[in-house]
């Protein structure tokens, strides 16, 4: 999905050029329905009744959530998958081209995800941590040190002495 956000407003930033009404729009084509204010819904109203390849791309990429949002079914994702992949590849629209040719390359491991209900949502949460803890420290001297704050900071270990300096620290009278 972030990919189809990221071909939408490549979409919408183009023609926002000719079309001054697309110029505050971006947020609402990127939230889900359900969380669109009541300035969003005018927005997207006035988008789907538009002829616009905005609206088109808005419309692909809905599709394309839609996909997502059926459940452990593989038959009908592998149906509705390919059913987007060859819309995108027509739709005229060079971003949702480059992404229905990337979603093509990556289809087996995409719809592996609904026969095994699992994702990579775990190790990209650690991912960011680690990257997190890189950047806090402005690098680290050697790949060792990076490994030993790694583990610390994502193995969540319960055994390790406690820091001496926050005790002291609470310790001091006002």
């Amino acid at each position: 999905m972030a990919l189809a956000n990221e071909a939408l407003d490549q979409v919408r930033r183009a023609e926002v050029k000719q079309v001054d009404g697309l110029k505050h729009i971006r947020w609402g084509t990127l939230k889900d329905a359900a969380n669109w204010t009541r300035k969003q819904i005018d927005q997207m109203h006035w988008l789907q009744r538009t002829n616009l390849q905005t609206a088109r791309a808005w419309r692909l990429k809905q599709a394309l959530r839609q996909v997502f949002s059926h459940g452990g079914d593989i038959a009908q994702a592998t149906t509705l998958l390919d059913g987007w992949i060859s819309w995108a590849r027509r739709c005229r629209l060079t971003p949702f081209k480059r992404l229905a040719a990337t979603i093509k390359k990556h289809r087996d491991g995409i719809l592996e995800h609904f026969r095994s209900g699992l994702s990579n949502g775990f190790a990209e949460g650690l991912n960011g941590r680690i990257q997190a803890a890189k950047a806090r420290a402005r690098g680290y001297g050697t790949d060792r040190h990076l490994i030993a704050i790694s583990y610390l900071i994502c193995a969540k270990l319960k055994h390790l002495p406690k820091n001496p300096w926050t005790h002291a620290a609470q310790q001091i009278p006002a």
